[in-house]
């Protein structure tokens, strides 16, 4: 697999001439912009270049979340935001405009080449044949990376479809929450612990629109399962 390309837009520019300069030791090709509107432009200009987008939220021109959702229009690239941000409501904006993760400031720069290796086995699973599951009239394309549910198409984040991957793989199994932060993120995670009952009220709200948030099921004090729901 060739190395990714990276769109890395970040206005602090000691820190984005870090990171650029640790990216393309490590072998990543990386093209650095400073201004939100201005990386937006080279993007849709050059949109089928790039593998990746590391994303500040805080940027002149305009702000990382205005940019993510016109880049969600029309594209799924993998957008990992780069954040002082921690709260949940700030983490439930960006699940909601499409992000795939994100890594709050100060970070070490391991863990954001951890976030990053996620998004290259990803990418390099999805260009590889892949198989499909079958759950209940819930059907996933691992290697299109698509879920239908009564033949409808649900746009899923990598995130939701990682969490969904991991519970129709052992169906009626309950997984507990670390194990998928671990199968998910592929990483020992060191955020907030309920990022996954954030993706996974996300993941529910889209099932919703097609009667089928009940599959998900909360195992009180344990972590979330993949079960028929039962009919009163």
């Amino acid at each position: 697999m060739e190395p990714l390309n990276l769109l890395l837009v970040e206005d602090e520019e000691s820190l984005a001439s870090f990171i650029q300069s640790e990216l393309q030791f490590e072998g990543y090709k990386t093209t650095w912009e400073a201004n939100g509107q201005t990386a937006l432009e080279i993007f849709l200009k050059q949109k089928e270049q790039f593998d990746l987008i590391l994303l500040d939220w805080m940027l002149p021109g305009i702000d990382g979340i205005t940019v993510a959702r016109k880049i969600r229009k029309v594209s799924k690239i993998p957008i990992i935001m780069m954040t002082a941000r921690t709260q949940t409501t700030d983490i439930v904006v960006g699940l909601d405009t499409g992000l795939d993760d994100y890594i709050t400031k100060p970070f070490e720069i391991e863990e954001l080449f951890a976030r990053i290796r996620v998004v290259e086995r990803r990418l390099q699973e999805q260009n590889e044949e892949g198989s499909s599951l079958q759950y209940h009239g819930i059907a996933m394309d691992i290697a299109k990376h698509q879920v239908r549910i009564k033949d409808e198409l649900i746009e899923l984040t990598p995130k939701e479809f990682g969490i969904l991957y991991q519970l129709m793989k052992e169906p009626e199994v309950v997984k507990k929450r670390d194990e998928l932060l671990n199968e998910v993120w592929g990483y020992d995670y060191f955020g907030q612990t309920n990022v996954v009952d954030v993706y996974i009220r996300t993941l529910r709200n889209k099932l919703k629109d097609v009667g089928a948030d009940s599959f998900i099921q909360t195992i009180r004090g344990v972590g979330y399962v993949l079960r028929v729901p039962y009919e009163n």
